[in-house]
């Protein structure tokens, strides 16, 4: 099962979509195994996928079936024991650890279903983490674009707040300006909403989606949530390891 949203584009051939927004990552026939002994258990088995600029592809389905675990291998947070992954078009599944740091901090923005906020820091320097690792941005530099993309999330009248003093929903939307940081051409969010009530789930999903089309990013995500799975432009089912 694969829902798309119907535009022009979708009546483009394979290749000219491709052409057309260009492929953020893409993966070829991952496997991964956990535990050991007869414990071990095939969590991957074979998974192919790609994700385009400025495209939502929600992954679903059931506890287990490897959700996660892909989006871990998407991110470069674990390895595959076998297949490819690519990052524009970059080989990064065997690469060094330093290399794999260094694609992380360049090319993706992760949003988790907690937030992991610093929170003996405030929102602004909290959005600034990702810059000062990268190195790119001098101080003022770095601290104009956490105010406009703390702004961008409607926070910009409480920079200087601690997280501790924001709300659920608040420091949710001070870890999506964070994943967007270093304009990374990918965002992958592991049940971005999952302790979010229902307007704060809509403002989240709303506020990273529009963000990150117009900024042509591909988002990927995974979620337990069918409204929000609707709502993307494609949906990508698992079952077992293995897209349905």
């Amino acid at each position: 099962m694969s829902k798309s949203l119907s535009s022009p584009a979708s009546l483009l051939s394979a290749p000219a979509q491709n052409a057309a927004a260009g492929l953020a990552l893409r993966c070829a026939n991952l496997h991964r195994h956990l535990g050991q002994g007869e414990g071990r258990v095939h969590v991957l088995r074979g998974v192919s996928f790609e994700a385009r600029r400025g495209h939502v592809t929600a992954i679903v389905g059931p506890s287990g079936c490897g959700k996660s675990t892909l989006l871990y291998l998407l991110g470069l947070l674990d390895q595959p024991d076998d297949g490819s992954i690519w990052i524009s078009d970059q080989l990064m599944s065997n690469s060094s650890d330093l290399d794999r740091t260094a694609a992380r901090c360049e090319h993706i923005g992760f949003v988790f279903q907690f937030h992991f906020l610093m929170l003996e820091f405030s929102a602004l320097e909290n959005v600034m983490m990702p810059m000062r690792k990268l190195g790119r941005l001098g101080e003022a530099k770095m601290v104009a674009r956490a105010r406009s993309l703390l702004a961008d999330v409607g926070l910009g009248e409480k920079t200087h707040r601690l997280a501790t003093q924001l709300s659920g929903g608040e420091q949710q939307r001070v870890a999506v300006a964070r994943a967007l940081a270093n304009q990374p051409s990918i965002i992958l969010a592991d049940e971005p909403t999952g302790n979010l009530d229902v307007t704060n789930s809509n403002l989240v999903f709303d506020l990273l989606t529009k963000l990150a089309k117009e900024n042509g990013q591909a988002v990927v995500l995974v979620t337990h949530n069918p409204e929000i799975a609707q709502r993307c432009d494609e949906i990508k089912p698992m079952r077992d390891g293995q897209f349905c």
